[in-house]
């Protein structure tokens, strides 16, 4: 008995070895193919040892490359480069509003409904335990002059570059010699717009701009965007060993492509992170800003609605034509270097006069809101909400129909009314706007629906930023104060011309100025001192040069006939900033034909979403201003005749007319408004 109990006991431990065995090599298998890091120890406890992208742990035989310290961005470039972005943003130095404590200053990655992550359809947490490929990191100076350029050089470019799929991010790089669009003189890039101090957010008030705090901390995460260029000759990527070529390979984006319909991408999607660059600096130039629009514009999302409904599929239908938009080579009213892409443009111009319908909102008292000012430089807002609230086609009465619902508010009624002069607190502004919403969200189920997505609001104060970051995140916020430092969202938000209206009954008034044979004036530039940057500019050019006609007052005339003249004289009109980093002087140097220069970092230019600014357009750095006249003098001839040629051919953009007509300034508010809504939406 006991001899077999032992023959019967070596078989069965010889039978659970071999069992045993057998799933320790399947367990082998699976996690040598199926877990993250090839180990179970790893895949286990990865998450404390990945922290974010930047300070990453790597498992054995992964570590990355010693970094080559050139600044404060720092490059990632992965060996294995796929079709996916993702933006991590970090904004810890925002100033604080007037009335309020340090402490209860609003962060741009908060607000009522979350995360200003969330409301791009993007997840910092989302990457935290997936470690990126061995990289080599370069760093680059925050301060370094940075422009794109045609990456095929001298040589004819491949096949699939010459007819690309449409895309907004489509970019028209003419060029003159060896100036590039928006690039002026030896070695300077006149594109590239910086930033100094002003990193406060809180409300503007008539005295000088507070002192800048300390650099916000971003990280940009990307695989498919163009390869940004150091000193006009080296990419990032070509210093780094990997040509601007391959790039363009693998990325059907840069090529103007849309995200191909295999990669199962949609508004909804949260891309997985690959590389990165961090970047401390405090400037974001166009060529940032361009690269930012196109991120966000394939990464953002809205709230989902928990069915989608058929006003959603009508926009997300209206997209997909908008991405396969034939090629238009000649519209005897659209100037193709103007825009990104014109033929995407004029497709999503036609589908919004056939498709849109927006509800407006019947409640609110007047004055603050069904009642807008039509003079002054807050007209924008006033006309954008006279000429809508007329407008029958686009207005509907049945807001389940409506793809968009504007909140029609003054946010220059809501300061005249409520706001208690030097109190400096502006927390009862902010309670109306909270209450309005609390009453139609109370009334309506179209705001509780998408977290208020689809709901729209044209505000021009300084101060509406920070009277509708906190609970108003998530709309689509135009804003004259389009302030990349101070909350406004590319590919959310829209850029709002400042337009001054002098005259209600004739708004079209002087329009257009002298032939460029007779423009006499170099550079011109009137206004009074508000912030910093006025001053400095004054301080080098003020009487200092006959070709430089830069002054603080003008001479008094009639009807403002001397700072007219000036501007219809004048090659480049200065577009300074003041207390906040917009002007009207956008909008008026394009009135009076004149070629803007912006001298205001982190300015987003109104309707970003369509015009490529760098054809009519010429931008300087704040710390530039010493070598004004010298860079705007390096200008050849011929490119300056192209430049004021664009100026001409953009003002139909930039128009008021009492009935609207069509491409005018209304309608291309509206249009922003709409495109950037079809990338919010949901699918």
């Amino acid at each position: 008995m006991g001899q077999q109990l032992y023959s019967l006991c070596q078989v069965e431990t010889k039978k659970l070895l071999w069992v045993m065995g057998m799933l320790f090599g399947v367990i082998i298998v699976f996690q040598y193919f199926e877990l993250p890091y090839g180990s179970a120890l790893f895949s286990l406890f990865s998450a404390g040892k990945v922290s974010g992208v930047v300070n990453s742990g790597f498992p054995n035989g992964n570590s990355p490359s010693k970094p080559n310290t050139i600044g404060n961005i720092t490059f990632l470039n992965g060996s294995n480069s796929t079709n996916t972005h993702a933006i991590h943003e970090r904004s810890d130095n925002i100033g604080k509003s007037e009335g309020m404590d340090r402490n209860q200053k609003s962060d741009f990655l908060s607000d009522r409904n979350g995360s200003l992550n969330n409301s791009l359809g993007l997840d910092v947490n989302n990457n935290a335990n997936k470690e990126p490929s061995s990289e080599n990191l370069v760093e680059l100076n925050g301060n370094s002059t940075v422009t794109n350029v045609n990456n095929w050089g001298n040589q004819p470019a491949p096949e699939e570059a010459k007819e690309p799929k449409q895309s907004f991010y489509q970019k028209n790089d003419t060029t003159d010699g060896n100036f590039p669009v928006g690039k002026v003189g030896k070695g300077t890039n006149a594109s590239t717009s910086g930033h100094i101090g002003n990193a406060d957010t809180g409300f503007a008030s008539p005295s000088p701009a507070l002192p800048p705090g300390p650099p916000v901390t971003s990280t940009i995460v990307d695989t498919n965007i163009r390869t940004p260029v150091v000193d006009s000759n080296t990419s990032l990527l070509e210093k780094n060993g990997t040509t601007a070529s391959e790039i363009n390979k693998n990325s059907g984006l840069l090529q103007g492509s849309p995200t191909p319909s295999d990669d199962n991408s949609s508004a909804n999607r949260v891309p997985m992170v690959n590389k990165g660059i961090e970047t401390t600096s405090e400037v974001i130039s166009i060529s940032e800003m361009n690269d930012l629009l196109l991120l966000n514009h394939a990464s953002s999302q809205s709230i989902a609605p928990s069915q989608t409904s058929a006003v959603d599929q009508e926009l997300l239908h209206a997209k997909s034509l908008i991405e396969n938009a034939p090629i238009i080579k000649n519209d005897p009213k659209l100037y193709a270097p103007l825009y990104r892409n014109i033929s995407m443009f004029k497709r999503s111009y036609e589908l919004m006069e056939k498709t849109l319908k927006v509800y407006i909102y019947r409640e609110g008292e007047k004055p603050i809101f069904h009642k807008p000012p039509l003079k002054g430089i807050y007209a924008s807002e006033g006309w954008f909400m006279k000429l809508l609230e007329a407008n029958r086609k686009i207005i509907t009465k049945k807001p389940r129909k409506a793809h968009l619902f504007y909140l029609p508010f003054s946010s220059r009624m809501l300061e005249t009314t409520l706001y208690v002069p030097n109190s400096h607190n502006h927390k009862n502004l902010i309670q109306h706007l909270k209450n309005y919403l609390d009453m139609i969200s109370v009334k309506y189920p179209f705001w509780n629906r998408s977290g208020g997505a689809d709901h729209f609001l044209v505000a021009c104060h300084d101060w509406a930023p920070a009277e509708t970051r906190e609970y108003m995140a998530k709309c689509i916020r135009a804003l004259c104060n389009a302030d990349m430092k101070g909350g406004f969202v590319l590919g959310k938000d829209v850029s709002l011309p400042e337009t001054l209206v002098r005259s209600p009954q004739n708004l079209l008034r002087d329009l257009g100025g002298k032939p460029p044979s007779q423009r006499s004036i170099l550079a011109f530039f009137a206004g009074n001192m508000h912030g910093y940057l006025r001053p400095i500019l004054l301080k080098h050019w003020e009487n200092k040069d006959p070709d430089m006609k830069i002054f603080s007052q003008m001479p008094k005339a009639k009807g403002n006939k001397n700072y007219i003249q000036h501007m219809k004289s004048s090659k480049y009109c200065i577009c300074a900033k003041g207390y906040e980093v917009n002007s009207p002087r956008v909008v008026e140097a394009i009135f009076y034909e004149c070629v803007p220069v912006f001298l205001s970092d982190n300015f987003v230019p109104p309707f970003f979403e369509v015009l490529n600014w760098e054809s009519f357009a010429v931008f300087v750095l704040e710390k530039d201003i010493p070598n004004l006249k010298s860079i705007l003098f390096s200008i050849p001839e011929k490119r300056y005749l192209e430049l004021q040629m664009g100026v001409k051919k953009v003002q139909q953009h930039f128009l008021w007319h009492a009935k609207p007509v069509k491409y005018d300034i209304f309608h291309m508010i509206l249009h922003s408004i709409w495109y950037n809504r079809l990338y919010q939406i949901s699918s």
